[in-house]
């Protein structure tokens, strides 16, 4: 998988367990919901956000990179 996809996967996982944690334990995890999607939203103008380079970091190749491997077959 690439860098954006692990992104996609991983900001739904926090929005769902978020709201969850919201609804049965405290409202205050509403507040990190908010979080993850102002850096969703900060991410779509920038094309950064701090989760996809610490994914970077782990291994996980772009779309850019892939498409260039593609290019060159």
């Amino acid at each position: 998988m690439t860098v954006e996809r692990y992104l996609r996967l991983i900001a739904g996982c926090f929005v769902l367990a978020t709201l969850l944690l919201g609804y049965f334990h405290s409202s205050y995890w509403f507040l990190f919901t908010g979080f993850v999607a102002l850096n969703l939203i900060q991410s779509a103008f920038t094309d950064w956000c701090p989760m996809m380079s610490f994914l970077r970091w782990l291994g996980a190749k772009s779309d850019a990179a892939s498409l260039s491997r593609s290019s060159e077959a």
